[in-house]
């Protein structure tokens, strides 16, 4: 990835709130500083044309190189609540460490020590979306041999409680001194990120809490019991603990910002937008491997602040917990399984920010840069979320959304449609929004996709304006495979790109794969796709070659391409998403064994990082006995790679639904590369709906919507 001698300028956020940081592995930023949590994405300005106005330019902040490794810490989210720990447990203050609530962190150190020691560390682990469990041990007693005389358990939770556990594991009574040291500087991810850190807070007591206060905020921790002693200068706390043989004490502490209600998570409460899907089978990875998908999901969501009842997804932690529009789109698009009320929230929250009045800029959906590799300049996400808002409506209502979800929905959709047809013009290729733009190979998938399935939306709800978009992805159809595509003796492949001269890039990578992204027309019918048979074909050998399959996911970059980085969040890593849509447009097109063979890896990846998939990791190949490298800047959990472990395993019982017609039609994965595999609880027609898909290949509805007929 190339980074910028000066950071880009910014532009105010599309959603209305502040702005944040330039873009970074994944959409996180860039160069400079991080978006702060509870915010959204950052919107770099490296393109006026569609972004307006830029804020004054930040003062030069710190590379990319220098900011803070989160591969290694252990990431609770119950947004807008975080918390990152090492794996040692203890919270030092150091690096990112500490609980954060809406960007900023309320408590950066929380340091144990039990008979003036620190417990040892003996395991870290995640427990949850929204919780980790600590184990150490302690030697009380310097006397007592080599076993420990005190386990220490620690459970934290991102809703801001952690709750401390001693028990006496000695055959005698324990008197033991115990002490929390506290602290707080009531900083922003953004400048945690950045080092520009400020000293910690001067702490106050006041009955059973801490307290700190600054320029931004104040802070509390509250102990239940509360301390025997406090030493507000050092924040520190003390009790003295008497343990009988066998015998236990516990401490809960509670961080809370002043004036702050307590923290519950949104996508955990009865409103959340998500069906208590189950998956069992064969393959017992597939249990976990939904379940943590669905609960780091969960985790994401957020509500929109003026409109309390419409949620939508975070982008993801710790970078981007706020909203990007074309990664919550794509990721409310692949859990339709699990229901539409994150697509209608998505929807309704992100016409909101649609563009107005007159200009070519009007129906888009602002978005940020992108950083597109070595080989390419960075692209449009607002162009991408724009063609992405009629696909996901179109779709969500085949799923179940109410008509008159639908009706309220649909002028933003007409007027992103209006945008594309203006775009194009006279021309037969979406440009990108700038003069003399690229035609991106994905944008053109993009926006056939969008013309097909809003043709299809515009028909069925009776508004004009559908046959002229099927006229023009025809053209499209017609000119794409001629024109995007590379000759060589091995049977070619999809240029990356295409300048306005004429000219290829003729890079291999990931983006290819949503060729095979066509979407869902009615009655289950699969809508036609850019490329033929023979070329989808040959598209279909290259994503299952060695060049582009690393043996655990699908490269962003051909291996054999010579800006090849297996670390490139575009360059080489493996793109989770993106592998995703390959395995379903590969199962989908009838290239099964290229699809099982990426499933596959795509498991045994998610296995190797305890089933919480990173948004990517590095394309290194796979072999005997090795385990996926993790990409130091990634973001765990990303709302795109939740959603895509929904979307790997729907995709083998090939759902298509058409609600308004009352039908649904199953195209299973007849080789059955996981053997037989259940889907209980998912979400059609309003309804809970249930499939299984035996090991020979053959699918059977076991729960569905009253009167939801089985399509043929």
């Amino acid at each position: 990835m190339s980074l910028p001698t000066q950071p880009p300028a910014h532009h105010g956020s599309p959603l209305g709130q502040s702005p944040s940081a330039p873009q970074a592995p994944g959409g996180a930023p860039q160069a400079g500083r991080r978006a702060p949590v509870g915010t959204p994405a950052s919107v770099p300005r490296t393109d006026r044309h569609v972004h307006g106005p830029p804020h004054p330019q930040p003062a030069p902040a710190r590379r990319i190189a220098d900011l803070p490794p989160a591969h290694t810490a252990l990431i609770c989210v119950a947004l807008p609540g975080l918390v990152i720990s090492s794996q040692e447990g203890q919270l030092t203050g150091q690096g990112l460490e500490g609980f954060y609530r809406a960007g900023r962190r309320v408590l950066s150190r929380c340091r144990l020590r039990v008979a003036g020691r620190e417990p040892l560390p003996v395991q870290a682990r995640m427990v949850g979306a929204d919780h980790a469990r600590f184990v150490g041990t302690v030697h009380a007693s310097p006397d007592a041999g080599p076993d420990p005389d005190v386990v220490v358990e620690r459970v934290r939770s991102a809703d801001g409680t952690e709750r401390i556990r001693l028990h006496n594991a000695a055959p005698r009574p324990l008197r033991l001194p115990v002490e929390v040291a506290l602290g707080a500087d009531l900083a922003e991810l953004s400048a945690i990120a950045s080092g520009d850190l400020g000293p910690e807070l001067t702490a106050s007591v006041h009955d059973s809490a801490l307290r700190w206060s600054g320029p931004k905020g104040d802070c509390a921790v509250i102990a239940d019991p509360p301390p025997t002693d406090a030493l507000a200068s050092a924040g520190l706390l003390r009790w003295e603990v008497a343990l009988p043989p066998g015998g236990t004490w516990s401490l809960r502490l509670r961080v809370r910002p002043e004036g702050a209600e307590p923290l519950g998570a949104v996508g955990r409460a009865a409103a959340s937008p998500f069906a208590r899907a189950r998956a069992t089978g064969d393959d017992a990875r597939v249990e976990p491997f939904l379940r943590t998908c669905v609960e780091d999901l969960q985790a994401l969501v957020l509500r929109d602040p003026l409109h309390p009842s419409d949620t939508h997804i975070a982008a993801g932690a710790p970078w981007r917990c706020g909203p990007a529009p074309a990664e919550s789109l794509a990721a409310a698009r692949m859990t339709l399984p699990l229901g539409t009320r994150l697509a209608a929230g998505t929807l309704r929250i992100l016409a909101r920010s649609q563009l107005a009045g007159p200009g070519l800029r009007s129906g888009m959906i602002p978005g940020p840069r992108r950083d597109a590799g070595a080989h390419l300049p960075p692209s449009c996400t607002g162009t991408e979320a724009t063609l992405l808002f009629p696909v996901l409506l179109a779709e969500a209502r085949r799923w179940g959304l109410p008509e008159r979800e639908t009706e309220e929905l649909l002028p933003a959709a007409e007027h992103c449609l209006r945008w594309l047809r203006t775009a194009v013009g006279d021309g037969v290729y979406l440009p990108d929004p700038q003069p003399d733009g690229l035609l991106r190979c994905e944008t053109q998938a993009y926006a056939h996709r969008a013309a097909v399935l809003g043709a299809d939306l515009l028909a069925a709800c009776g508004r004009p304006g559908g046959e002229q978009l099927r006229q023009w992805a025809e053209e499209l159809r017609g000119a794409f495979c001629e024109e995007f595509w590379v000759e060589d003796r091995s049977g070619g492949r999809p240029a990356a790109a295409r300048t306005r001269d004429g000219r290829l890039v003729p890079h291999l990578g990931a983006g290819a794969a949503h060729l095979l992204d066509t979407g869902l027309l009615g009655a289950g019918t699969p809508a036609p796709g850019l490329l033929d048979k023979v070329r989808t074909e040959q598209l279909a050998r290259l994503l299952a070659g060695p060049a582009m399959d690393s043996g655990w996911g699908l490269r962003g970059l051909a291996a054999t391409e010579t800006a090849y980085n297996p670390f490139g969040h575009r360059g080489g890593a493996v793109r989770v998403p993106e592998t995703a849509v390959a395995v379903a447009g590969l199962a989908a097109a009838g290239y099964e064994k290229e699809a099982g063979g990426l499933l596959h890896g795509m498991l045994a990846a998610a296995e190797a990082f305890g089933y919480r998939l990173p948004e990517m990791f590095a394309g290194e190949p796979r072999w005997d006995g090795g385990a996926p490298l993790p990409h130091p800047a990634a973001c765990r959990p990303a709302a795109t790679a939740a959603a895509a472990g929904v979307l790997l395993l729907t995709a083998l019982v090939g759902i298509r639904p058409d609600a308004p017609a009352g039908t649904v039609t199953l195209s299973p994965v007849r080789s059955a590369p996981l053997g037989e595999i259940v889907l209980r609880g998912l979400r059609l027609a309003g309804a809970p709906f249930s499939v299984r898909v035996g090991r020979l290949g053959l699918a059977t509805v076991e729960e569905a919507a009253d009167g939801l007929q089985l399509g043929v």
